[in-house]
């Protein structure tokens, strides 16, 4: 039977926004290119032999991969204690007292496949967002508050150090490395795995302190990993042009006049959905994102595509001329090498502020500039047939969950539902609806004290039945080929306590303040982040994950920008422009208790109701997509004012208007009285 890392990593979502910027992957110098693997219709890879060669002011990479049946001889899974041991003896080899294992893979993706699941390995914590940090003597392991219950549940303290970070006198990374180093030692970290600003900044840190960082030629996970899964790469889908409204062409030609601005040569993306949506294709090597692992390399007369050769058939180069573009494929291992051509050749290399250090210091300082990801803030304004598509993906997706919440009304009292059970069944009811492709991510479906852990994922172990005694909070999304949905409802199915209820409308007040919110061109995230916590802060509560995070259409359900976070200097704070999309999702936590958390799926939108369109930048403000009413027995109405109130009862006679006929369509009479019956409108009595 799987481990209970396989069984969840690279399928559970890390949902919530996180409280300070996406993620951020971490680079190296040089290394073993993960997914470089034979391939036999799956890149099959095991431990390799890596030979790493400094050519003039770049890095090529090369390798020796063993026999197959050489790869994995004992696939025994090994103790904690054989893992820790082995990584040790490792790093002595290498002269290294401390070595850094991030939770990222190289192409800095949030969510992995399980063949990097490097982090979630040696710690068995399967949230999707740490760092963990072995030394000669000790084991630390830092995630923020979002997962501070499930690490608590999941790592074993005999080996390792929780680190709970945005605590009081909880170190951090820095200052706990300075306190247990010798002086002069060396910390080693891949350079794949650490993004080159982290590795710069961190070894500034270091340094200070008369320490070193570098990075190692081999990961030493993946040594000691025995019975590591295999890497995927799947056939890939071509997207036509009703789903993504722009030829490839246009985008490469929008995206070459932004190198001609910045006096780019080149342009290296190594972000997996970013080359997904530049090339309008899609893949499944990571489950729930439609991704494939690959390199992208686009000079101002030529496409260089790094990947599986064997997936590009004639299926996918007929796609490439019907799209405009032509593409010279390369194996996915031959990435350092076709920068170091373009190196050779005198060109100026853009890089993201994301990429790893390997493919940074592939380039000299001379001849690269680098800047946050161009093709990321282009994605993330959707063009009118993305924008139309994820408004009738969402309607569908609204439909489904209705379906669902109606199902278990009904079924409740049997006492067979349980977490486990019923978010199958609402995966049966959206892969009834047109268009579906697979789940958006693991779904959160969380009765009671497991509400309260934000980012729980049910497991044989842990399953609760759902029952009419306490709050049951539903996170989940779907991929449809027209968008991607995102989703949260609290309910209770039978008479929440009056401090659930405060609770619940404190963070449904702050929902709507979001959601009713107008603003100028270019507002900061930070602004909505506060709006939403104000209606729990003025009563001592709040909660400790972001507000909001970018989507994709038919891409991550992640992406950024935009975010809605605490932090004003995060990356991904780029400021809001018309027809970007984000989650809005406020919530609060009671460890033991229960947890609470709203979210829907808003569209920034011109504003109707600011004549003075803030002296001519532009009035904002959002049209939410998500069409699921908010149920009422958990609203203390004494709570709202009359606008919020007025508010709410528009956003349900949408719902109604909306998602209504669809389930008559879909021959739910049941499903459709009870939507009515839910978005009766509220009154003040």
């Amino acid at each position: 039977m799987a481990s209970f890392w396989q069984q969840i990593c690279g399928r559970a979502r890390d949902n919530v926004a996180p409280n300070d910027s996406e993620p951020i992957a971490e680079q190296s110098t040089g290394h073993d290119q993960r997914g470089t693997m034979k391939h036999t219709k799956r890149y099959l890879v095991g431990l390799s032999t890596l030979l790493l060669l400094v050519v003039g002011g770049g890095v090529a990479l090369g390798r020796a991969l063993n026999k197959d049946d050489d790869l994995m001889e004992d696939m025994t899974p090994k103790s904690m204690d054989a893992i820790l041991s082995e990584i040790r003896s490792l790093m002595q080899d290498y002269s290294i007292e401390a070595y850094i294992v991030p939770s990222v893979d190289a192409h800095n993706s949030e969510y992995m496949s399980l063949h990097d699941c490097r982090f979630q390995y040696v710690t068995n914590f399967t949230g999707s967002s740490g760092t963990a940090i072995i030394t000669l003597t000790q084991a630390a392991l830092w995630t923020d508050s979002r997962y501070h219950l499930q690490a608590e549940d999941q790592i074993d303290p005999a080996y390792w150090t929780l680190m709970r970070e945005g605590l009081i006198g909880v170190p951090t990374r820095d200052e706990w490395l300075t306190s247990v180093l010798s002086p002069g030692a060396q910390v080693g970290t891949d350079p794949f795995l650490i993004a080159s600003t982290e590795f710069e900044r961190l070894g500034a840190v270091l340094g200070r302190g008369g320490y070193r960082l570098i990075t190692l030629e081999r990961n030493l996970v993946d040594i000691v990993w025995n019975n590591r899964p295999p890497q995927t790469a799947e056939d890939l889908r071509t997207m036509p042009l009703e789903y993504t409204g722009k030829r490839a062409a246009e985008k490469v030609a929008d995206l070459r006049l932004v190198m001609q601005e910045q006096g780019a040569d080149v342009i290296v993306i190594s972000a997996l959905d970013e080359i997904a949506w530049l090339l309008n294709l899609r893949g499944s090597d990571i489950s729930y994102n439609p991704v494939f692992f690959a390199y992208l390399l686009v000079s101002h007369g030529n496409l260089h595509l790094f990947t599986s050769t064997e997936r590009i058939n004639e299926t996918i180069r007929e796609h490439f001329r019907a799209e405009g573009i032509s593409a010279d494929v390369r194996d996915y291992r031959d990435i350092l090498a076709g920068i170091e051509e373009y190196v050779r050749g005198g060109n100026r290399l853009i890089v993201s502020t994301a990429c790893s250090q390997a493919l940074y210091a592939a380039i000299p300082a001379d001849q690269r500039l680098q800047v946050y990801s161009v093709v990321a803030k282009m994605k993330a304004v959707k063009n009118p047939t993305e924008a139309a598509g994820m408004r009738r993906a969402h309607v569908r997706d609204g439909a489904a969950v209705v379906r669902y919440l109606h199902w278990l009304e009904t079924v409740v009292d049997g006492g067979n539902v349980t977490e486990l059970t019923g978010a199958a069944k609402l995966q049966q009811f959206r892969s009834e609806q047109d268009l579906f492709v697979d789940l958006s991510f693991t779904a959160i479906s969380a009765f009671g004290p497991n509400g309260a852990i934000v980012h729980y994922s049910p497991t044989e172990e842990t399953d609760l039945p759902i029952t009419r005694d306490g709050i049951y909070l539903i996170d989940s999304g779907g991929q449809y080929l027209d968008g991607t949905t995102d989703v949260t409802r609290s309910v209770h199915l039978g008479v929440p306590s009056a401090f659930q209820r405060e609770c619940f409308t404190r963070v449904l007040k702050g929902f709507l303040s979001v959601a009713s919110a107008v603003f100028p061109v270019r507002a900061s995230g930070t602004v909505f982040d506060v709006l939403a916590r104000k209606p729990l802060w003025d009563v001592g509560l709040d909660y400790g994950h972001g507000t909001g995070h970018g989507i994709g259409s038919f891409l991550g359900v992640h992406e950024y920008p935009p975010s809605f976070v605490s932090n004003s200097a995060s990356p991904s704070n780029q400021g809001l422009v018309e027809n970007m999309f984000s989650s809005n999702e406020p919530g609060f936590y009671e460890p033991g208790q229960f947890g609470v958390r709203i979210e829907d799926i808003v569209q920034v939108v011109r504003a109707q109701t600011a004549p003075h369109d803030f002296n001519g930048r532009g009035a904002l403000s959002f049209y939410t997509n998500t069409v699921v009413p908010i149920q009422r027995k958990l609203i203390d109405i004494q709570l709202l004012s009359p606008g919020e109130i007025a508010h709410l009862n528009n956003y349900h006679r949408r719902v109604l208007e909306e998602v209504g006929p669809l389930l008559l369509r879909q021959n739910d009479p049941d499903a459709y009285q009870w939507l009515v019956d839910e978005t009766k409108e509220i009154t003040v009595s």
